[in-house]
């Protein structure tokens, strides 16, 4: 059984090593201007250009790539010479610094000529000071430096020619500055290190935002997972058991009418049921800054619009597939034996019975995090489906890359545990 679970872990890492690369080149090359989506339809060549090549965009694509999953902070380190670090701020901003020989944090500005230094002291002080010892010549006369600018960028400084810039500020938005530099690498850890990048959108790194949006779909899809998942297998086997009687045929269309009807109808018409004509329940699912276990009331519509759609599916599967084990061969032997009639259905019947369902939840399960998109957005509920909407429409690289890794882990993630629960249900599986 071990050596099939390694094999299985394997197979599933190739897959997600080939997703990624898939994933990558399908949201670069898709249509749309980021730099105009970011400073307006109206800017100029050359402030496009400028921006372009400040996020890095202008690189080869297998760069980005590579940047994008292992990061490029060792990159940078070689150019400057020096180890980096980033740290936390009190306000709770992330910030790359280079290392100085006694271990205090250094980063640096360009004021005309002069190169400054913003230096940390050991006793947590910030002082400036010009640090124009750090030039360096190069072949054509001129001088450069290679260091950390205020906006976690590593950068190449030129003496005395300088670039159009542009600089995120909270309320503001992208403004454009002057001083720039020549040339920059936009620093981040990468993908496998939890650190995907800064958003276009929010000026915020990426990873901030998507695990608090992943958290509130986790809440929101676990909480309609906990509730349907039994409801609907308990309500499928007993449909399953009783073919052809009423409770099957009720069942049955009621859990068809329920999954033919698109999230949003149900959703809509749940609203206008509880919210508008009863007012018993919130319309929207207005969170702030709460977490969703604080008000558990705006989570009752989105989990119930959720739980009428799989509860449906889910029943019909499982009521197919044990209606298919109970006309099997082996189950007509058990009874001709005598065997009593509790014990050949769940011994023998249930386990078999649950193999299909177990597959159809586990696919569910990437569903209910990523395709519940439509029902957080009927509810305004700040989860990882409108997250990863908001940032398709916007063409924020970072934001949607990583949106969409995360659901292409849990998609492999959940397969490997139903081929590890397959293991259990039919022990034949562990030696194939």
């Amino acid at each position: 059984m071990i050596v099939f679970i390694l094999r299985r872990f394997f197979l599933l890492l190739l897959t997600m090593i080939l997703v990624s690369l898939a994933v990558f080149i399908i949201a670069e090359s898709s249509p749309g201007n980021i730099a105009k989506n970011v400073l307006g339809a109206f800017i100029s060549p050359e402030q496009e250009a400028a921006f372009i090549r400040q996020n890095g965009l202008d690189q080869p694509m297998y760069v980005r790539y590579l940047h994008w999953i292992a990061g490029n902070d060792w990159v940078a380190k070689k150019k400057i010479g020096m180890p980096l670090k980033r740290i936390t701020t009190e306000e709770g901003f992330e910030e790359w610094w280079a290392v100085k020989e006694d271990g205090s944090p250094i980063r640096w500005k360009v004021d005309g000529d002069d190169l400054v230094a913003i230096n940390i002291t050991p006793d947590g002080e910030k002082t400036e000071y010009v640090d124009n010892d750090r030039w360096k010549t190069i072949e054509d006369g001129k001088q450069e430096f290679w260091g950390i600018d205020r906006q976690n960028h590593a950068v190449r400084w030129v003496k005395g020619e300088t670039e159009t810039m542009f600089v995120f500020v909270m309320g503001k938005g992208w403004m454009e500055s002057s001083g720039g530099p020549k040339d920059y690498i936009p620093l981040k850890k990468g993908f496998v290190r939890g650190d995907p990048g800064i958003s276009f959108r929010t000026g915020r790194p990426v990873n901030k935002s998507l695990w608090t949006r992943l958290r509130n779909s986790v809440v929101l899809a676990g909480t309609a997972f906990v509730i349907v998942m039994p409801l609907a297998l308990l309500l499928g086997l007993i449909a399953g058991l009783q073919e052809g009687s009423l409770k099957d045929r009720v069942l049955s269309v009621g859990g068809m009418m329920f999954s033919v009807v698109p999230e949003f109808a149900t959703g809509i018409f749940l609203t206008l049921i509880f919210s508008v004509w009863l007012g018993w329940l919130p319309g929207a699912a207005v969170l702030g800054t709460s977490a969703p276990w604080e008000k558990p009331m705006m989570l009752i519509l989105p989990v119930l619009t959720l739980t009428l759609i799989e509860l449906g599916y889910i029943l019909r599967i499982t009521r197919a597939s044990m209606v298919e084990v109970m006309k099997a061969p082996y189950i007509r032997t058990a009874f001709l034996k005598g065997l009593p009639y509790k014990q050949v259905v769940f011994k023998h019947a249930v386990k078999n019975a649950l193999i299909a369902p177990i597959t159809v939840i586990m696919l569910h399960v990437n569903w209910l995090l990523g395709g519940i998109v439509i029902v957080e957005v009927v509810f305004g509920y700040p989860g990882l489906g409108a997250y990863l909407l908001e940032s398709a429409l916007y063409k924020d690289f970072n934001a949607l890359e990583a949106g969409a890794m995360i659901m292409v882990l849990v998609a492999v993630g959940t397969q490997l545990v139903a081929d590890i629960i397959y293991t259990f249900l039919n022990p034949r599986i562990r030696y194939a």
